[in-house]
């Protein structure tokens, strides 16, 4: 690394990705996963949307959702994976300072409006079960649509002040990011200066939205799974708790990583540096590639909609 980077400068006009520090020598092997769930996540997420805009039958709340998390997932997908391969494959770790906040606004606005999809999911599956009757009642097409507004604003809102705040800090010790992309707290702990703003108000929207998002998705849950002991098939009982069970898997996969790495870099101080970037880009790697086959192909709807795709092609 050349001198120029560890003497003093003011904001610099770039940062330097080091990728997965203690894991270079392997970065041409990790890209192979990493390439293979990206267009893994291209694939399946372009699928649930062609699939639900074809098909009038599937124009319905659920679906609806289920495209929003699709789109959700793209930009996630697009916003970092692109970067972290061409870090694998070209050792290009140059990202300019202006690019690397909009990355950073991107990655935590989209996992904020991706988190409350997911509750407006769990609410969905909540009034279809425990209330199928009033169902197309409670969630017309208008509430559909102010919901998925409600969680866009809440994420944009909530997200701008990140940028904001690491452009006032003054960079002049470093601009080596030891990470795959641009998270809030790794770039913002770069700054010569107090960062206890940044730090408090990251970790309060991590918290807040956390412990509110996870409190709604387990209350209604709570009354799904109610509702599944007292069908009177038990058949019925099973398949309506195995798909719970998948969403639950999910949602943990979702909440668990992204948790382990904002309390890492407050105090998991001896937690291998090489560990923590792993399970800092599974919060985002994982989600986009099992939301569209747990809440798409799983879907009895969706899967016989792909499969008739297909066998139209082949005959």
């Amino acid at each position: 690394m050349s001198d120029s980077n560890k003497t003093d400068f003011t904001n610099p006009s770039t940062f330097i990705l080091l990728g997965i520090p203690g894991l270079e020598a392997a970065h041409a092997w990790i890209s192979i996963p990493f390439c293979t769930i990206y267009v893994i996540a291209i694939l399946g997420n372009f699928t649930v949307l062609f699939i639900v805009k074809r098909e009038p039958s599937l124009h319905g709340p659920m679906y609806y959702f289920l495209c929003m998390l699709a789109v959700t997932d793209l930009i996630l997908s697009t916003s970092t994976l692109p970067k972290m391969l061409s870090i694998f494959w070209f050792n290009s770790r140059e990202i300019n300072f202006s690019a690397c906040l909009t990355q950073m606004y991107f990655i935590h606005c989209f996992s904020v409006v991706g988190s409350g999809i997911i509750v407006a999911m769990a609410f969905d599956r909540y009034v279809a079960i425990c209330h199928p009757l009033r169902h197309s009642i409670i969630l017309t097409n208008t509430v559909v649509a102010k919901i998925g507004l409600a969680v866009l604003l809440r994420g944009c809102m909530l997200i701008l002040p990140y940028p904001f705040m690491a452009r006032q800090w003054p960079y002049c010790r470093t601009n080596i990011v030891p990470h795959t992309y641009c998270e809030h707290i790794a770039v913002v702990k770069l700054a010569c200066t107090d960062i206890h703003v940044s730090s408090y108000y990251g970790l309060s929207v991590a918290f807040l939205l956390t412990g509110l998002d996870v409190f709604f998705i387990t209350l209604s849950y709570i009354q799904i799974l109610r509702a599944i002991f007292n069908l009177p098939r038990k058949d019925a009982r099973l398949k309506t708790f195995g798909t719970c069970g998948s969403h639950l898997c999910v949602i943990l996969a979702s909440y668990i990583p992204a948790l382990f790495s904002f309390l890492t870099h407050r105090f998991g101080h001896n937690v291998p540096l090489y560990f923590h970037i792993l399970m800092a880009n599974m919060y985002l790697l994982v989600p986009p590639i099992l939301n569209p086959i747990i809440y798409g192909v799983k879907t009895k709807q969706i899967r016989d909609r792909v499969l008739r795709l297909f066998t139209h092609k082949g005959t």
